[in-house]
């Protein structure tokens, strides 16, 4: 089990806003648009973050390079060579000579200083500015304990994502995952927990029971999991915050994991029975358990939509492995999928304007998107074994799992946007899958 305090700083960022020179943001000019096909990337540069102490100023070194790193991944913007810099910024308050920047093309620069209090905890602040306007877009600080500097990087990402697109950043977020070692027939699987860059990785099972298909509920506090401890299919929930966990119960019958709700008090799964399986929801309080579907045929993999009226799932109640969007209290449910080949794997988007989904055709496997009603669908991505993908708390990332071919081959988690041109592979100690993404910490 893990340890109380691997998670009890999660809640410690203190956000304190403040426009720093300029009372109304200059959005105008310096802005991206996510929703096109194809996105042409914003250059930026990012200096190292001032300090006054050698150890402030290596702190400062480490958060810009977060920030540098998270924006890349993004694919929205394209960080400028720090070796190509003009400019030495050594005054957090003094403009910057935006000439020194436009000539190396930058279009955003971000200037910031970390400062490390009495008390132990760590400052960053930074600045936002709009070269070509001279104007400063944001300015904002944020606090945290020594343990968690790296949020503060996050923190600053995110915000500065959201005053260039207008939409939500993801970098403070966490990812949850199975973590596979040892040789291919015989997988030590554990339950892991890491930033959604790969860093402060942490294990919560310890490999004796095979774990499967971790679940977040909406407050990022609790994960939802399968265990085989006993043989048996088990669901636990995990108390992040404190490392508890607790059984709701043994499923001899269980066919797919447990979701959460939208207000995390129930869970949806699917059970077996008589050669088919049909979904069910649970409500956590009372462990009540009420059948949703009633079919000869397999229904399974359920998703709530972010509003919790709506469930979507797969079933082969037509012949063929489809998608079906039915109300969240049960009654009839409605084709979406039409295209070749077999769906599986629905998930909800957290903006509920799309469903993410795995497709099968011709020995290939794809991730891709289609609207709730099935229209709009895209490949964003196709290999040999692409599975079980997860949204960004913004709605514009998904990750999901690729499996390798050959003896050695094994599973690795990657990133794509809704464009389909970024994709990324995502850093893990060993194979990774079933990835679940995190809503923004708090």
């Amino acid at each position: 089990m893990p340890k109380k305090e691997l998670f009890t700083g999660w809640m410690m960022v203190v956000l304190a806003a403040w426009m720093l020179l300029l009372a109304t943001p200059a959005r105008a000019v310096l802005q991206v648009q996510i929703n096109r096909g194809q996105v042409q990337p914003v250059p930026v540069a990012v200096p190292d973050f001032l300090g006054r102490t050698q150890d402030e100023r290596v702190l400062g070194q480490k958060v810009a390079e977060i920030i540098r790193n998270n924006l890349a991944r993004s694919g929205l913007f394209r960080i400028i060579d720090p070796a190509a810099y003009i400019e030495r910024i050594n005054s957090f308050d003094a403009p910057p000579q935006f000439g020194s920047w436009r000539v190396i093309k930058a279009q955003a620069l971000i200037v910031g200083r970390v400062a490390a209090h009495p008390d132990g905890r760590v400052e960053g602040a930074f600045r936002l500015w709009d070269v070509f306007t001279q104007r400063q877009i944001l300015g904002l600080k944020f606090i945290t304990s020594k343990r968690e500097w790296r949020r503060v990087g996050h923190k600053i990402s995110d915000a500065v994502y959201k005053a260039v697109t207008g939409d939500e950043g993801y970098f403070d977020t966490r990812i949850v995952f199975i973590d596979e070692s040892g040789p291919k027939k015989k997988r030590v699987k554990r339950l892991a927990i890491m930033d959604q860059d790969g860093f402060n990785l942490h294990y919560l099972t310890d490999g004796r029971a095979l774990v499967l298909t971790p679940r977040f509920s909406p407050a990022a506090q609790r994960i939802a999991y399968l265990s085989y401890a006993t043989g048996v299919p088990r669901v636990y929930i995990l108390d992040l915050a404190t490392g508890q966990r607790r059984m709701i119960g043994e499923f001899p019958r269980m066919s797919f994991a447990p979701r959460f709700s939208p207000d995390g008090r129930r869970l949806v799964f699917s059970l077996l029975e008589n050669g088919g399986s049909n979904l069910y929801e649970m409500d956590l309080a009372t462990r009540r358990i009420r059948q949703l579907t009633n079919t000869r045929a397999i229904d399974t993999a359920p998703s709530y939509s972010p509003d919790g009226r709506f469930i979507v799932f797969e079933s082969d109640r037509e012949g063929s492995q489809q998608l079906y969007v039915m109300p969240a209290p049960g009654g009839p449910a409605k084709r979406i999928s039409f295209g070749r080949g077999r769906y599986s794997t629905p998930v909800w988007s957290p903006r509920g304007d799309m469903i993410a989904f795995t497709r099968m055709r011709r020995g290939r496997f794809a991730i891709g998107v289609m609207r709730p009603d099935g229209s709009g669908e895209r490949i964003l991505t196709e290999g040999y074994h692409n599975e079980g993908p997860t949204w960004a708390p913004n709605g514009r990332v998904i990750m999901f799992f690729r499996t390798r071919r050959g003896p050695n081959g094994g599973p690795h988690l990657y990133s794509v946007d809704l464009t389909g041109y970024n994709e990324r592979l995502v850093p893990t100690p060993n194979f990774a899958s079933d990835p679940a993404w995190s809503p923004l910490l708090k």
